[in-house]
């Protein structure tokens, strides 16, 4: 260990307490030379506790494939340690002792590793052959039970202490079910995982296990893609693991299978002594609420909330929030000097000219002659009501960089797979938002927060375009931001939620959830938690129209700034799926499950109060930015995660995109049959599923 003055080192404890210790480092070496991490031994001077440090340096640091490997090292070991720590399994796998993610130099601490990797055993002995086949198989058996792969098992991951196994290679760990990606290397991964093929399965491991102990036994590598041909010359191996050197996942045992064999009711040991569930609870309330939902008559407003002027071509200005309509007599056009000059689109007789003017003329908007002065796009006027899409929270929630990145994600063309297509309303107005917004945020720039706004307004008009379903038909969806100080203080705010859409609420952890591990953000920040809820949602939900038991605008709940809880369940399982292609009711409601029941179990209900007062409404988890910023910038860049997955809800719900079951499955469900009409009832008028009780004769 080097003599060197000590470094002070700062990270989070798996507790999520931050520690701030004196450390000194050892020499640095490379763990595996296809991979980015760099190691080195350390110990922490407060305690005098040896441990080992993965990190990455600062030019790995900025690539953002190199981070999502240490943060998929980082969630696995926590995962790990949230349900194995105090068990007996606990030692099949490193100890973390703490991390920090978002550094300019990220890394992980590990407690000093127990063994020596299996590479460099030439071979192994009988006895130690089959305790370590047990542990292996143990340790892959634990992984399966919660849905993780370890594709990275080989004999330089495998560490073996003369008694027990220590499996590392948790940078390489996958979900159940998650894409196949080559990785690794053969004869060690699979010929699935090889090629890239299929789903990752528990039993890609099995061939690596199978693999790696045949190394063991021999001295040597065995074949890439079948079973070795002197495996009937080794009895043990041969006895045990033949099937699972079979070339296709689904024709091996599982671990579990495998474990069994080698020691009998050692696999259901493991299911007992693993945590019990302590989401069920949420679970069940969540199911509730659905169930409730679904039993409520749906009431439709008759005084023209959410619908106003579609007979008549009126729609709701962006500006003055004020109601227009197009007038042929108040157009504009900008002149090459960019100053507004009337048009008189009477003298346009050339229809293919006459269409590519109007798409960039705009109307001088009069209806409120004490607003400054204002001009609205034609398109805008031109394809029926737009529909309205509001972000509702707090100032410094991270609304803003939210819509950024959703807006973005649209013009990238995040709609394409689901058959959307977009166009912007106004192209100068489209060009000053990308290069104001998007482009310093993706820069790795941190937007400046959003000014506040006069006593008489506060819904800020941010961006338009025009959207073409998969049928032709066009609407134009306009995004206003709704801003939380302003909007609680202002009785303006009636006169545009009167006409509102959809709203998508956005819920900041640092203010909802008291996580030990979000401490230093709130310090940092210099905000607190608030028990009572966002009170913009509040002010809002209390202002819309409201006809029935529920509100009947469709609303998304979204987590934001979720890599600040990134390795936190379920978080760790939503942020870290790839965005969607597809809407499917099943994989919606699950994550707007989840996200209820972590709001439930640590924020209250007062956080959930938009679900309860909304009829649909789904809830989802996603990060702008991917990490935190430092001075200003995001040192890795501004990486958004699943910032489109609301607005494609919203989209259904709708209607400008089709789902199985309907817009209406989307967000309450599907009703079991048994719940729609309770024992002995006859359906109600307008289709009210009977009493509450109906779900109990299930």
């Amino acid at each position: 260990m080097t003599s060197s003055p000590p470094d002070k080192l700062a990270f989070t404890l798996p507790s999520g307490r931050r520690r701030v210790t004196p450390a000194r480092f050892g020499p640095e070496s490379r763990r595996d030379r296809l991979l980015p991490q760099i190691i080195r031994n350390c110990v922490l001077d407060d305690e005098l506790q040896q441990c080992l440090q993965v990190r990455l340096g600062a030019a790995e640091a900025a690539n953002p494939a190199a981070r999502a490997l240490l943060d998929t090292e980082a969630g696995t070991a926590l995962h790990l340690h949230r349900v194995l720590d105090d068990t007996e399994y606990a030692t099949l796998f490193p100890r973390i002792i703490g991390y920090e993610p978002d550094a300019a130099e990220p890394f992980l601490l590990y407690a000093a590793p127990r063994g020596v990797p299996a590479a460099r055993t030439h071979v192994m002995a009988a006895t130690d052959q089959q305790r370590l086949t047990r542990d292996l198989m143990l340790a892959l058996c634990l992984l399966a039970d919660q849905g993780l792969v370890p594709r990275g098992l080989s004999p330089a991951t495998v560490l073996w202490d003369g008694s027990r196994v220590q499996l590392w290679g948790l940078e390489a760990v996958t979900r159940t079910g998650r894409p196949r990606v080559p990785w690794g290397r053969p004869p060690f991964c699979s010929p699935e995982q090889r090629r890239g093929e299929g789903l990752a399965d528990p039993r890609d491991a099995v061939w690596s296990a199978a693999q790696v102990l045949y190394r063991l036994v021999t001295g040597r590598p065995g074949p890439a893609d079948r079973a070795p041909a002197d495996l009937g010359e080794h009895r043990a191996l041969d006895r045990t693991l033949r099937s699972a050197f079979t070339p296709r996942a689904a024709d091996r045992p599982t671990p579990a299978q495998l474990l069994e064999l080698l020691a009998p009711g050692a696999a259901r040991r493991v299911r007992v002594t693993l945590p019990a569930d302590e989401e069920r609870p949420h679970r069940e309330s969540f199911e509730e609420a659905l169930r409730l939902k679904r039993q409520a008559p749906v009431v439709r407003s008759e005084d023209g909330a959410g619908t106003a002027g579609p007979g008549n071509g009126e729609v709701l200005c962006p500006y003055c929030l004020e109601t227009i309509q197009l007038d042929l007599g108040a157009l504009f056009v900008t002149d090459s000097r960019m100053q507004y000059q009337p048009l008189d689109p009477a003298g346009i007789n050339n229809p293919l000219r006459r269409h590519d003017i109007m798409r960039g003329a705009v109307q001088k908007c009069t209806a409120d002659p004490d607003f400054p002065e204002h001009f609205i796009p034609v398109p805008y006027l031109t394809y029926g009501r737009p529909l309205t899409v509001a972000m509702v929270g707090q100032s410094s929630t991270g609304k803003s960089h939210l819509l950024t990145q959703m807006i973005a994600a649209v013009t990238d063309g995040g709609l394409k797979p689901f058959g959307l297509n977009w166009q912007p309303v106004n192209l100068e107005q489209h060009a000053r938002f990308v290069r104001e917004r998007v482009q310093p945020l993706r820069s790795g720039r941190v937007l400046d927060h959003t000014a506040a706004l006069g006593l008489d307004d506060f819904a800020r008009f941010v961006e338009s375009l025009l959207i073409t379903d998969a049928r032709g038909q066009v609407r134009p969806v306009a995004f206003f931001d709704l801003g939380g100080e302003d909007l609680v203080r202002t009785d303006a705010a009636l006169r545009f939620l009167l006409g509102v859409d959809a709203l998508i609420f956005v819920v900041d952890p640092a203010l909802a959830l008291p996580l030990p591990q979000l401490d230093h953000v709130r310090e940092r920040l210099d905000v607190e938690v608030n028990r009572g809820g966002d009170l913009a949602f509040g002010t809002v939900l209390d202002r819309l129209p409201k006809n029935g038991p529920y509100l009947e605008v469709p609303a998304a709940m979204v987590l934001g700034k979720a890599d600040l809880l990134r390795f936190q369940p379920p978080v760790d399982r939503w942020l870290a799926r790839p965005p969607a292609t597809s809407l499917d009711p099943a994989p919606i409601l699950e994550e707007s499950r989840d996200v209820y029941g972590l709001l439930r179990r640590h924020a209250g209900q007062a956080w959930l109060r938009p679900f309860d007062a909304i009829r649909r409404c789904t809830l989802h988890i996603a990060s702008a930015t991917g990490g935190q910023e430092a001075q200003g910038r995001y040192p890795a860049g501004a990486g958004p995660r699943r910032v489109l997955e609301p607005l494609l809800a919203l989209l259904a719900m709708h209607g400008l995109i089709d789902v199985p079951g309907g817009a209406e499955a989307l967000a309450v469900g599907e009703a079991p049959v048994l719940e729609t009409v309770a024992w002995g009832e006859a359906p109600r008028a307008g289709g009210a599923g009977g009493s509450s009780r109906g779900g109990e004769h299930q």
